[in-house]
């Protein structure tokens, strides 16, 4: 009995880590979606059963996003596209409906994270840059898709957050964290205007992630500086980050909505950072 009972657990984790299906005959639009986090969550939908058209600005990241994922068994398509440009937006919405049909789910993840600076050097094009593609673009994105969503009573909208806004502060990154949070807000207000057309709008809010890029840009030694503020002692990874968003754009959570899901190993918590955990 015991042995039956030890393989039964065993099976339970396995099925646990295998695809389910939470996302079978969804479509999903996934912006930000040739590099990092938005990669993940263009995996992770496609193997929950996700047809998924993926955005980003370079066609040559995206076609290489996308073989992958073809190759996995995944259908996705992609269209070159700058979140900061409406018109653009509104193309990737019409290449969606004309091609696939409809638009379940949008999971607008790109954003820009560059041309920072603390405020007594930061130019005004350099801010105005920043809250255009994050902010405007998050408008843009929303605005393109609502169309469908409502035409069929249903959608779900997923932003990327951060923690870096919402939650905590970041010197150096004043438009980063303005923008961030301006989405929040913006999610909240919007999350009950389209509660009656059965479309939800939340967050997922990111701590230190380890992505390509991010080990690119800081370097080892800043990894590590970063990681101890983390009681999780480490950063985290794009596929988790991932997870959040896919339960966020299934039906598990279709009464959620205008709230956010904070994925940062317990970073935000903590009254202090010094000393150890």
């Amino acid at each position: 009995m015991r042995k039956i009972i030890i393989i039964l657990s065993f099976m339970a984790v396995a099925n646990l880590c295998q695809a389910q299906g939470r996302l079978d005959g969804k479509v999903a639009i996934i912006t930000g979606a040739s590099r990092g986090i938005g990669v993940d969550i263009a995996k992770l939908f496609t193997e929950e059963g996700a047809t998924i058209v993926i955005t980003g600005r370079s066609e040559k990241t995206l076609m290489d996003v996308a073989e992958t994922i073809q190759k996995s068994g995944g259908k996705v398509d992609y269209v070159v596209s700058d979140v900061s440009q409406s018109e653009d937006s509104k193309k990737v919405a019409d290449f969606t409906l004309k091609k696939i049909g409809k638009i379940d789910i949008l999971v607008h993840n790109a954003a820009r994270y560059d041309d920072l600076g603390r405020i007594d050097v930061l130019s005004e094009k350099s801010w105005h840059e920043i809250i255009h593609t994050n902010l405007d673009g998050t408008f843009y994105a929303v605005k393109s898709v609502l169309p469908a969503m409502k035409k069929q009573k249903y959608g779900r909208i997923v932003f990327t957050s951060s923690i870096s806004g919402p939650r905590v502060g970041l010197p150096g990154a004043s438009s980063y964290t303005a923008s961030k949070s301006g989405m929040n807000g913006f999610m909240k207000s919007i999350a009950i205007e389209l509660a009656k057309h059965h479309i939800t709008v939340n967050a997922v809010e990111p701590g230190n992630i380890l992505t390509p890029e991010l080990e690119r840009v800081l370097g080892q030694d800043e990894i590590n500086n970063r990681i101890k503020a983390v009681p999780m002692n480490r950063l985290g990874t794009g596929r988790e980050v991932a997870y959040a968003s896919l339960f966020l754009a299934s039906d598990e959570a279709e009464y959620i909505t205008g709230q956010s899901i904070i994925v940062d190993g317990g970073q935000t918590l903590p009254e202090t950072h010094h000393g150890t955990y």
